[in-house]
């Protein structure tokens, strides 16, 4: 009885040192081998030659090892036409650009194991620009740092080929960066066609390379990303054209329509205000009756401009058609909307549109203002009250603005 424990304790120790050998086995699969090796050590013990037994033992872990390591491919194998499909689904369910790059990122933190961060930057004319990001703690849209003009981003997208630094701390391209920027990275081109589109980085907190498996499975994500990438940047830059006015290139009324339901959204969600300023200038159709069309589509364009420059990065303004234009003021009341539409007459009594031979054309503004939810709780009601403002002050204040009645009150200026 001793004596088989000792042969069985042996068997053991020489099948573990054979499967402790192959590294492609994971550390928490080894002990269900062992076991199973166990079993069969029992079952050949009870009626088998202590020589052909050590050559069956030695048989049977081989033979074990070698499906072993087949199944383990297959399920590699598996999981990477599993990931493939949600990649694609993923990816291919919205046109947003945003959207698109924010679903590379979790994509990439789901695949990779021990990754910290994933960012993409979009590039473009020799440009990188942040597009997303997104880290281990959960925090999105928190760039690193700006890509350094000789650092690892904007070597992958100028040369178009895959970097993987397997130490960060000791690598030249990392030189003088901060002591918290360590463990490995990869940065990876994003290419549709012969462009590069964009550039994907994964750092991990672990030392050393990444996997073949790891590398086939960025190799499917990227692939997949840079298609995405492309289409969305295509739709949206035919969204912006078609919200765009020819004339002016300020947003036109489409493009008003989209950002009235978006700021009526904004407002119930942070139970706020917004006020509409329905503007028509003063004078410009003499402009068009002496000097011509062209002539005046070159004052339009540059007044409007003129205008938009002075704006606040939230505020949106669009042309609504004409001589028109139509002002939003996020998180605005009356008396907010009142000064902002005084400055904005205040700054045409100072504008003039130089004519070559010619008097400066001189142009004044009429304004009318409404505000959500005080006015109108829809878009178009809203501005159907703004421009009811508008008209009376055309017709009895020209040069001023007059705030949209309520029910119960007068317009007021």
């Amino acid at each position: 009885m001793e004596n088989n424990e000792l042969d069985r304790s042996d068997v053991f120790r020489r099948a573990w040192d054979i499967i402790a050998q192959d590294k492609s086995i994971a550390p928490d699969e080894r002990e269900g081998i062992l076991k199973l090796i166990q079993v069969l050590v029992e079952a050949t013990e009870a009626n088998t030659s202590q020589s052909k037994k050590d050559q069956q033992v030695e048989g049977y872990t081989q033979e074990i090892i070698s499906k072993h390591s087949l199944m383990t491919i297959v399920k590699q194998q598996a999981d990477e036409l599993d990931a493939l499909k949600r990649i694609s689904l993923n990816l291919t369910s919205s046109l947003n650009l945003q959207t698109v790059l924010e679903t590379v990122v979790t994509e990439a933190m789901r695949l990779i194991k021990n990754s910290r961060a994933a960012h993409i930057y979009l590039y473009s004319h020799g440009v990188l620009e942040f597009g997303a990001a997104l880290n281990s703690e959960g925090e999105s849209n928190k760039p690193i740092a700006i890509p350094r003009s000789n650092g690892l981003t904007y070597m992958v997208a100028r040369n178009g080929m895959p970097i993987i630094v397997e130490n960060m701390l000791e690598h030249p391209l990392y030189k003088g960066t901060p002591a918290e920027w360590n463990g490995s990275i990869i940065g990876v081109p994003l290419k549709f066609g012969s462009s590069i589109v964009g550039v994907m980085n994964i750092s991990k907190s672990t030392l050393g390379g990444f996997t073949r498996s790891e590398m086939r499975l960025i190799g499917l994500l990227a692939d997949q990303a840079a298609v995405a990438i492309s289409n969305a940047s295509l739709h949206k830059g035919v969204t912006e054209l078609a919200n765009t006015d020819s004339v002016t290139g300020l947003p036109n009324r489409r493009a008003l329509d989209e950002r009235l339901q978006d700021e009526i959204r904004y407002a119930r969600s942070m139970n706020s205000k917004f006020s509409v300023v329905m503007m028509d200038l003063d004078g410009f159709k003499n402009v068009n009756d002496t000097l011509g069309h062209s002539i005046g589509d070159d004052v339009l364009r540059h007044v409007f401009n003129y205008l938009a420059e002075k704006m606040r990065a939230t505020d949106f303004l669009a042309r609504y058609g004409g001589d028109e234009l139509t002002l939003i003021i996020r998180d605005s009341d009356v008396e907010v909307a009142q000064i902002v539409t005084n400055k904005i007459i205040e700054l045409m009594k100072a504008y003039s549109f130089p004519i070559s031979g010619g008097r400066p054309i001189q142009l004044g503004i009429t304004a009318g203002v409404a505000v959500y939810p005080l006015h109108s709780h829809t878009a178009s009601d809203l501005l159907r009250a703004a421009d009811a403002a508008l008209y009376q002050a055309k017709k009895y204040n020209r040069g001023k603005f007059l705030v949209a009645k309520l029910n119960t009150g007068p317009l007021t200026s």
